[in-house]
């Protein structure tokens, strides 16, 4: 069902936020957790930073495909190859909180001036199928919201793990 333009006003308030609200995340991190993985298959709150930072990039990507290409083919990518084979415990955190501020902030500013017929445009995932620029903002909206919390039962994972 297509959002509302009540809805799509308060999913971009919610997609703006998230650089705050992931900033806010790692700063309760302690320096001892930032590398601890709750399982050996999980990632960590470094991992997550890093993964915040090129999601967001390909995210800025996607949505500019989507709205100004006529065909849009929006390809989907190895979440966990990325981590393992870009090495993301390597990776400077403060360089990819930047490219999560640059990419949303610079994505913040187009879609908000978007016209309405430009959230039903559709292209086609290359994983999972039709995709829209409203499925894209219900996605991102809550990407960083779900990784803040990621990082916050990280922390409280390794805490317990501590006692």
């Amino acid at each position: 069902m297509p959002l509302t333009p009540a809805e799509i006003t308060t999913l971009i308030a919610q997609y703006a936020a998230g650089p705050d609200l992931l900033r806010a995340a790692l700063a309760e991190v302690p320096v001892a957790a930032l590398q601890w993985r709750p399982a050996p298959d999980e990632w960590s709150v470094h991992e997550i930073v890093i993964h915040c930072g090129d999601s967001e990039t390909a995210s800025a990507h996607r949505i500019r495909v989507l709205i100004a290409e006529p065909e849009p083919v929006i390809v989907g990518y190895d979440q966990a190859a990325w981590a393992t084979r870009l090495d993301y415990h390597t990776r400077s955190l403060d360089l990819a909180l930047a490219a999560v501020t640059a990419a949303r902030g610079s994505s913040t500013e187009l879609i908000r001036t978007l016209p309405p017929e430009a959230w039903t445009r559709a292209g086609r995932h290359t994983e999972s199928g039709p995709f829209t620029s409203e499925d894209w903002l219900r996605i991102y909206g809550a990407h960083l919201h779900d990784h803040a919390d990621q990082i916050a039962a990280n922390i409280s994972a390794w805490l317990d793990s501590q006692r």
